[in-house]
């Protein structure tokens, strides 16, 4: 009994470790998964309440109608149709759905639509194997973290370059898939200043595990100061750190893909530029929608912080 428990404990270390233990979703930090999450409270309160029952039923049942030494020939009572308790479990599942359904219904609109703003935040988010890629309103450019101010209604308009992605920040909000092709749109409105963690939650290749996103909210201030200044000067970095790195390392040193350290193509702007915008064997075109700015900052930060000159040949 003692391994069963230890094993049942070890079992579960996962789901308690996730938020609130896993059994519900994380606490909320926008209107929109507020209300999300009330409509999951009532249904599993209404699914609880039918499980305990319908379990305690079946044990009572178990319990009273067991042999208590009767021959397995011998018949039980005879229990035949009772038309008002028939007309009862049919009625009861009927209002059950009905409460539910009044429910969802009810919260459904301010889930998907956003509340009336006069000026709402409004950014580009790409999704490409395997990492995000963020246009904000004044044309500034990140990579993996979004970075919004806090209390302000912020409208994301979320496209796909390559395969189907899934984004999805659960503290602000439900899912909506990135499609190539096709143009889908969320909202979310942070209540308060911090950082909100999300993942891709759509199988889209060999890296999707790492294919995380981080929202980032602060103050009015420090938002116009970082999308201003602070995201032009970290380009570079962000993009071969949330990037390039995934295969080749956080250094260069390679992992899945070649050690880049010390191949000269990485200083190179037409042939690091070639290869990022088309891909070449195994690696996607990740930098398909890349502007010339992009390239420029990602090829001054592999100079100046990955290549570190061409490894010398034994003789």
């Amino acid at each position: 009994m003692v391994v069963l428990a230890v094993l049942a404990v070890l079992m579960t270390a996962g789901i308690a470790a996730a938020a609130n233990g896993g059994f519900s979703p994380q606490f909320a930090h926008s209107p929109n998964a507020a209300r999300t999450n009330t409509a999951y409270w009532v249904v599993f309160g209404f699914t609880a309440a039918i499980f305990v029952l319908v379990e305690g039923a079946l044990v009572l049942f178990i319990w009273q109608y067991r042999g208590r030494g009767r021959p397995r020939t011998a018949e039980g009572a005879q229990v035949h149709g009772h038309t008002r308790l028939e007309v009862i479990w049919t009625v009861i599942p009927v209002l059950i759905l009905a409460a539910i359904g009044i429910v969802v219904f009810y919260e459904l609109p301010s889930i998907s639509s956003a509340p009336a703003a006069s000026n709402p935040v409004r950014i580009t988010v790409e999704g490409h194997q395997f990492y995000w890629q963020f246009d904000y309103p004044n044309g500034s450019r990140t990579i993996n973290d979004l970075h919004v101010p806090v209390d302000q209604v912020v409208e994301l308009t979320v496209k796909s370059y390559d395969v189907v992605h899934s984004w999805w920040i659960p503290q602000l909000g439900g899912k909506i898939q990135a499609i190539p092709g096709r143009t889908n749109h969320i909202w979310f409105k942070a209540d308060r200043a911090g950082t909100y963690y999300g993942q891709c939650a759509e199988f889209c290749g060999l890296y999707h595990t790492v294919m995380r996103a981080r929202v980032i909210a602060s103050s009015d201030v420090d938002y116009r100061t970082f999308t201003s200044s602070t995201a032009a000067s970290t380009l570079g970095k962000a993009e071969f750190t949330g990037v390039c790195a995934t295969c080749h390392g956080m250094h260069g040193e390679g992992g899945y893909g070649p050690n880049l350290s010390q191949n000269p193509l990485i200083a190179q702007a037409s042939g690091l530029t070639a290869i990022v915008r088309a891909g070449r064997g195994k690696m996607p075109p990740v930098g398909n929608s890349w502007t010339s700015a992009q390239m420029k900052a990602l090829v001054q930060y592999t100079k100046s912080n990955v290549y570190k000159g061409a490894s010398a040949s034994g003789g």
